[in-house]
């Protein structure tokens, strides 16, 4: 009888803490002592592990249906097991012997009499199925993969691929799904009121970083190690912020051209609030109040802004942002703003690999019910942009319910009969610099707006879109 290997009893627990909680894998990881007590080849294993399984789960379930007679009398804990084992044998390059045999020991370490079942289970993974993925890798890269191959290669329900490739296309849908179960670049961006480029060359050199300027954006590298990262103490001092690349872009989209007023709607824990006031290159607002419906957000993001230094600058509201048309207002929303920016509540489906629970939790309800809140928010934030002003609207999502079809149905209200779309390769801050265009041009769709595909090592999947009020 083989040895379980401390990593893959680690990524079960964590998978089903997950479950029973319904929380995210990451925050669970990150608050579990005996994670970080495992050495760090084990903690990566362990990781990739329970993060794959739960990126994949919607698959794995499926699977194991297929497999099990008797499937509705199957232990929770036990379904967990077969999960973890047959995504390291689907999905990784481990031996197949060592993948087998350590999934029949993960399931037996949770129900012993089951560890036949999983020896069936696992040796049927390991001789059919891994090879209907491999082919189905295959297709994809010739481009030539039907919905179902690209389900079992990003492991999300054939629901969601198949929506889609209904709303992006084949192609769009197939550079998505291929990159659905590998890591998301790390990008930071500079607080330059604290931190020249110069002098956060030496910092990465200090702490052993390797960080890589991106093109067209002053202030923001890639950077290829997270822990080291961590560690140096600059994320927890506020000299920088971690942010995706295309939301750093979204933010330089959204800016004006000289000192202006912003209201930022769907705050959250204030990191673009951070990236509108620090970014380099950049010009900043003025005055920034952000509003988000949930109370312990908005204490969170105050803290950020204190943090970096940023309060006279910037207000935090708890405020529902759909009531931003009534006639009495909280005094710091009791205004008209140059540009006021919905960072909206979506599905986050750009985003499925920094927060691999959404495919498998995510339901074509919830789109719906998401798509009608992101309706009556645009409306609302539309009443407090300036003559002359811009509205910005902005999702992490890459379904066109939740996107298009929401601007669509704003500018034919009675609300959205004052603005006009602008290209976002129109916004100023593609001016004068060119290589920043160029991005913006690249992810610009035929109708002017910004739409990101999370291809292999590419940021994540946002939309973006300027409108511009009448005077």
């Amino acid at each position: 009888m083989a040895r379980l290997a401390p990593a893959r009893r680690c990524a079960l627990r964590l998978v089903s803490t997950c479950r029973r909680r319904m929380g995210r894998i990451r925050d669970i990881a990150r608050t579990d002592e005996r994670v970080t007590a495992l050495n760090q080849p084990d903690r990566a294993l362990a990781m990739r592990l329970a993060v794959g399984t739960i990126a994949a789960q919607a698959q794995l379930d499926a699977l194991v249906d297929q497999r099990v007679r008797r499937r509705s009398s199957l232990e929770p804990r036990v379904r967990d097991a077969l999960c973890v084992a047959l995504y390291e044998i689907c999905y990784l390059s481990t031996p197949t012997a060592v993948s087998v045999s350590q999934g029949v020991e993960l399931v037996r370490s949770v129900a012993p009499r089951a560890a036949g079942l999983a020896n069936a289970v696992l040796r049927w993974a390991s001789q059919e199925l891994r090879q209907d993925i491999e082919r189905a890798r295959e297709r994809s890269a010739q481009m030539a993969a039907t919905p179902k191959d690209l389900a079992l290669v990003s492991g999300m329900p054939d629901w969601l691929v198949e929506r889609i490739i209904e709303d992006r296309g084949i192609a769009f849908a197939t550079k998505l799904c291929a990159a659905n179960l590998e890591p998301a670049p790390l990008y930071l961006s500079l607080n330059s009121t604290r931190l020249t480029p110069e002098e956060a060359a030496a910092c990465f050199e200090r702490w052993g970083l390797s960080a890589e300027g991106t093109p067209g954006m002053p202030g923001s590298y890639e950077v290829s190690d997270g822990a080291s990262l961590v560690s140096s103490g600059l994320l927890e001092e506020a000299y920088i912020v971690v942010s995706d690349l295309s939301a750093q872009t979204i933010c330089r989209i959204a800016g004006q051209a000289d000192p202006y007023t912003l209201l930022e709607i769907g705050q959250g824990r204030a990191t673009k609030t951070l990236l509108f006031c620090t970014a380099a290159g950049a010009v900043r607002p003025a005055r920034v109040v952000g509003v988000d419906a949930i109370g312990y957000k908005t204490e969170v993001a105050r803290r950020r802004l204190d943090q970096a230094g940023l309060t006279d600058t910037a207000t935090c509201v708890t405020f529902d942002a759909t009531e931003l048309g009534a006639m009495e207002l909280p005094d710091p929303l009791a205004a008209h703003f140059d540009v006021v920016f919905v960072d909206a509540p979506c599905s986050g489906t750009g985003t499925m690999r920094r927060h691999p629970e959404t495919a498998s939790r995510l339901t074509p309800e919830e789109v719906h019910e998401l798509a009608q809140l992101q309706r009556r928010l645009l409306r609302a934030a539309a009443t407090r942009v300036a003559l002359g002003g811009v509205l910005v609207y902005s999702t992490c999502s890459v379904l066109r319910d939740e996107d298009e079809a929401v601007v669509k149905a704003f500018l034919e209200s009675a609300e959205g009969s004052r603005f006009t779309l602008e290209r976002v390769s129109e916004a100023p801050c593609c001016t004068h610099n060119h290589e920043l265009r160029g991005h913006v041009c690249a992810h610009e769709t035929n109708d002017g707006f910004y739409l990101g595909c999370p291809g292999m090592g590419e940021p994540d999947g946002h939309f973006c879109v300027r409108l511009v009020s009448a005077r």
